[in-house]
């Protein structure tokens, strides 16, 4: 069942992507594992699935020694205090909400001599519930997070505002594109790949229309997540 989840996921990637006229290997696919059972990555991993997304450091911890051969992106919310933590367990983290974070995570990664690849998340909506920069002021407050080593900062990821219509999302992965052009277009971000963290179960493939380079899904591979 996981097999054919994870091949259909594929093949809806690749049709967006000849839609937008982009390769598929342009596309990223984490899958978003939150609280999911470790036989349930086990099968995606045995699949053909090479990355998985964690909402939370402990949890990560707990899975990542029974599932060897995967590579592991952060992609909830980080306080400062687990930073040491992340640093070691991940390659990725998707979502750096402020400039505190990043400091925190460069630092922790210059410790270990290693290299971290980081998003900027970014508050599309401006919601309350929700981390992230502020688009209006992207740029500016980001800007200490240009000058880091340890931590590259390779794009930006949002959750946008819950639409009913995967179409209706659309215009946030456009505001999205739209900032990272922005962005990389700066002397100071020069060295920015330009990658966007965007879309997941219910309009990825929209999101890779509009160009998101990864995807975080986690229903449309693995079911329901427990209760």
């Amino acid at each position: 069942m996981i097999a054919e989840r994870l091949a259909r996921i594929q093949e809806r990637i690749a049709a967006a992507c000849r839609r937008a006229e982009r390769r598929p290997d342009e596309v990223t696919l984490v899958g978003a594992a939150k609280r999911q059972p470790l036989e349930k990555i086990a099968a995606a991993r045995d699949a053909g699935l090479r990355i998985v997304g964690e909402n939370r450091v402990q949890e990560a911890e707990r899975k990542r020694p029974a599932l060897p051969g995967l590579e592991w992106h952060l992609i909830g919310p980080l306080q400062s205090n687990k930073a040491k933590r992340a640093a070691e367990l991940f390659s990725s983290i998707h979502s750096i909400d402020r400039v505190k974070i990043g400091r925190a995570l460069d630092r922790e990664a210059s410790r270990r001599g290693k290299q971290l690849d980081g998003f900027l998340e970014v508050n599309l909506g401006s919601e309350a519930s929700k981390h992230g920069f502020d688009p209006d002021d992207l740029a500016e407050l980001a800007r200490p997070l240009a000058e880091l080593d340890a931590l590259r900062i390779v794009g930006l990821m949002a959750i946008p505002p819950w639409e009913t219509e995967p179409e209706r999302a659309r215009e946030w992965f456009r505001r999205l594109r739209e900032l990272r052009d922005d962005l990389c277009s700066r002397p100071e971000w020069s060295a920015c790949r330009g990658w966007l963290s965007m879309g997941m179960s219910g309009d990825f493939e929209v999101a890779v229309e509009e160009g998101a380079t990864h995807v975080r899904i986690g229903t449309a591979l693995f079911g329901e997540r427990p209760g």
